[in-house]
């Protein structure tokens, strides 16, 4: 099915964002794993599965319509020397995705494409899960203090 080339541009838009952060994630995923802090590690790691699973869905989708994938195109990642800084930088990169995932939906709709806005939407849900998981940790740094937070994601 030949999809609109607006849409099959946006998607691949959102495939550069997913596979950004896919290796943005893993990259803090190991960094806490080799600081000791095992639980954060396998939290973030399990974040960037997801994402790998909307990168799959964005290509396949693409595919579909008759595009091609370019997954060559990466944002820039932004790696937090730190743990609250990759929080930080975690909380930036979901609030883009979450952005470019609503003007998504909106373009899928107006080129009435609603199963790729039906997919969309689900991705969406996931992105809002994983910012809700991100300021979370931020809720808990603040009123723990982030030694005391440290403290309780060692292995």
């Amino acid at each position: 099915m030949k999809g609109d080339p607006k849409l099959i541009d946006t998607l691949n838009s959102l495939l550069a964002d997913e596979l950004t952060a896919i290796n943005q994630y893993m990259v803090h995923a190991e960094m806490c794993e080799d600081w000791g802090y095992g639980k954060l590690h396998s939290l973030i790691e399990k974040r960037a599965i997801k994402e790998m699973i909307h990168a799959e869905r964005l290509i396949g989708r693409i595919l579909f319509l008759e595009g091609t994938p370019i997954v060559t195109d990466l944002k820039h990642i932004h790696i937090g020397a730190e743990v609250a800084k990759q929080i930080d930088h975690d909380h930036d990169a979901e609030a883009g995705a979450i952005k470019a995932y609503n003007e998504a939906i909106i373009l899928a709709g107006e080129v009435k494409d609603y199963a790729t806005r039906d997919m969309l939407m689900e991705i969406l849900a996931d992105e809002d899960q994983h910012i809700d998981e991100i300021e979370e940790l931020q809720d808990q740094i603040e009123q723990m203090t982030l030694p005391i937070f440290l403290s309780t994601l060692t292995n």
